[in-house]
């Protein structure tokens, strides 16, 4: 485990230095200590916590008052991973004064270091004023998951001339603009290598963006495999959890139906004499 808490200047350094940074997701207390344990760097407390944990179809139906009860959570776990707050679909978009009030919020409430907003050029000056203010920002292009409606879907993004030059432009005008690092979703591996090239301080933290980039992240529930169900192409489980709950949960079943759960090293004992007493 990370004995010094990671800040915005070791994963700066660590991209200047060629390390590989790694996040991962976390929307409660238990998943960051467990986390934080295993050392991983950076943890997003990522919208995704709508489709995850709370089982809306996408992102856009998550609030702010969900994401900083979750946020809130995750910094109880008192870890050294440096820990990003995902700003919610519309707690940014309307204007710069809800943005800067919003993300201020996340830092003040919950005591995490960094938010992350999706966009590109349309969202720099917002970007810029934030860090002038002392917020930390990561940003997130490609595939944006908040804008999945206009999108068309969850595609694969960048694919031709123009949209890949739009993302490499985004990515920086995001770094010129004071973001510390930026999430690739959903970009092929190599255009995502290019940005990761041309960005001299802002570090590339990818997810379906191939291995060229800075960092990677996971959904902690992709990652632990959580679920028997839809799991994304860029997704890894490394382990299977979802088996071995339902495996434990059944067991259980039976033994209880067994009546050989509770069994006596799990129950506690009372005096015979103390029983005959009573009426």
């Amino acid at each position: 485990m990370n004995k010094k808490a990671i800040t915005t200047s070791t994963i700066k350094a660590m991209k200047q230095q060629g390390e590989p940074i790694t996040m991962v997701t976390a929307y409660d207390v238990a998943m960051a200590r467990n986390v934080n344990e295993a050392g991983v760097e950076m943890i997003l407390v990522g919208d995704s916590v709508g489709n995850v944990m709370l089982g809306y179809g996408s992102t856009v139906p998550v609030t702010m008052e969900e994401m900083l009860h979750h946020t809130k959570a995750v910094m109880r776990a008192c870890g050294t991973a440096l820990v990003v707050a995902d700003m919610p679909f519309m707690s940014y978009q309307a204007s710069i004064a809800d943005g800067l009030y919003n993300a201020a919020r996340f830092l003040k409430e919950t005591g995490c270091t960094a938010v992350k907003l999706e966009g590109g050029s349309e969202i720099c000056e917002l970007v810029q004023k934030m860090v002038a203010a002392g917020i930390p920002v990561v940003g997130h292009i490609g595939l944006t998951p908040q804008s999945v409606n206009q999108m068309g879907g969850f595609k694969v993004q960048g694919k031709d001339v123009a949209a890949a030059q739009k993302l490499l432009d985004d990515a920086k005008a995001l770094e010129a603009a004071g973001a510390f690092a930026i999430v690739l979703e959903c970009v092929p591996a190599a255009l995502a290598a290019k940005v990761t090239a041309e960005l001299k301080t802002a570090a590339t933290i990818g997810i379906g963006a191939g291995n060229s980039c800075d960092g990677q992240v996971l959904v902690c529930n992709d990652l632990l495999g959580f679920s028997d169900g839809f799991c994304p192409k860029f997704a890894k489980k490394y382990s299977d959890l979802h088996g071995s709950i339902v495996s434990a949960v059944q067991q259980y079943i039976r033994e209880v139906k067994e009546r050989s759960f509770p069994a006596p090293e799990h129950t506690f004992k009372i005096d015979d004499e103390v029983l005959e007493k009573l009426y």
